[in-house]
């Protein structure tokens, strides 16, 4: 029982498959083979972007960072929420890559509130040469702490960035996952929403390792290819990043493969809604929960196999983030649910004949 992370999965058996294929013979290099003419191509239809330039690389931290530092100096500001992957995940990547200062906008479950963006675009800025320029906005859906923004959501702050004459962009590494909840396109999510430039992730979904950035001014892309080369990330063997992606984007497999997390994230969330003593810290909007659940939880739940991550929780309780992958099975989750609801019914059971508690688990 598998749930700490999607990145823990295997790679789709379509994707495998192509990057077999792309094994056979010669091609050219550093992204001059065949197939990423193709996926350029495929990436142009997909968000209705014909104009679009695009770029493969193997991270989403070097997607994230490049992408950064393409559109903020050094001695700018990038706003970004307090809990933002490119904040406290990528070990200084993108100031790195840019030079720049992020800026942490607080919000509840993850995302940056309009009135919070509003606030710190205020703050910075004004003080002339003596402190940081504001640079750009970055967002990020699905968010670190499994919610997700709509694309009015997304127009609704990067206007408030368009209207400092700030370019923005959007860590897309469950962009799939976000589009399947939504029901929304790539095109509203991104550029229509006011989204100058997107790192489309594919190895949490499915990819051994490759992820796209997509620039929707193709005037900045000459700039990217030597902040990509300068950087280290322009693979040699190329092709392979290449074969990923048009396997991922060929017949809609990516919305597939996010299709099968979400709807696995919504079998766990349904089950746990039901069990006494468990609360949800966040919406369950796609593929994501954090929960919180009685002490002596996690022992059990371990022992019996099922595989998370631990957050800290308050004395009596503890917290464990979930996430389901592609390959999640019905199967797995309703083990899971299982070891869960036996474990967590008797801890409540016994917390209320020693406490008196008469708590109830809201739902998601």
């Amino acid at each position: 029982m598998f749930f700490a992370s999607d990145n823990g999965s295997g790679v789709a058996p379509e994707i495998m498959a192509a990057i077999l294929r792309a094994n056979e013979g010669y091609t050219r290099s550093y992204g001059a083979d065949a197939i990423m003419d193709r996926v350029r191509t495929l990436i142009r239809q997909t968000f209705e972007a014909p104009d679009a330039a695009v770029y493969l690389v193997a991270t989403g931290s070097a997607a994230n960072a490049l992408s950064i530092a393409l559109y903020a100096q050094p001695w700018t500001a990038v706003f970004c929420h307090e809990d933002a992957h490119a904040a406290l995940d990528e070990c200084g990547g993108p100031e790195f890559y840019s030079g720049a200062k992020l800026v942490l906008v607080p919000g509840p479950h993850g995302k940056m509130t309009p009135e919070n963006l509003i606030q710190a675009l205020g703050k910075v800025g004004e003080s002339g040469v003596h402190g940081v320029q504001r640079g750009m906005l970055s967002l990020t859906n699905v968010t670190e702490a499994g919610t997700v923004y709509t694309p009015a959501e997304i127009a609704t702050l990067t206007s408030l960035a368009m209207a400092k004459d700030l370019p923005c962009h959007l860590d897309g590494a469950r962009l799939a996952n976000a589009l399947v909840a939504t029901g929304a396109t790539p095109a509203e999510m991104t550029w229509k929403a006011g989204i100058d430039i997107v790192s489309l992730g594919g190895t949490k979904n499915g990819c051994m390792g490759v992820e796209a950035v997509v620039i929707f001014d193709p005037a900045k892309a000459w700039e990217f290819e030597l902040r990509r080369k300068r950087g280290g990330h322009l693979f040699s063997k190329h092709r392979f990043l290449s074969a990923q992606m048009e396997a991922y984007l060929t017949g809609n497999l990516w919305l597939r493969l996010a299709g099968q997390s979400n709807a696995m994230g919504r079998r766990v969330a349904d089950g746990l809604a039901s069990i006494p003593g468990i609360t949800f810290l966040h919406p369950a909007d796609a593929n994501i929960l954090f929960l919180q659940w009685p002490a002596g939880t996690h022992a059990r739940a371990e022992a019996k196999a099922a595989i998370y991550y631990r957050f800290p929780a308050p004395a009596g309780r503890e917290a464990a983030r979930l996430v389901a992958s592609w390959c999640t099975t019905a199967q797995e989750v309703d083990d899971l649910l299982s070891a869960l609801r036996q474990d967590s019914l008797l801890a409540f059971e016994l917390s209320d004949v020693l406490h008196g508690d008469q708590r109830t688990a809201p739902n998601p």
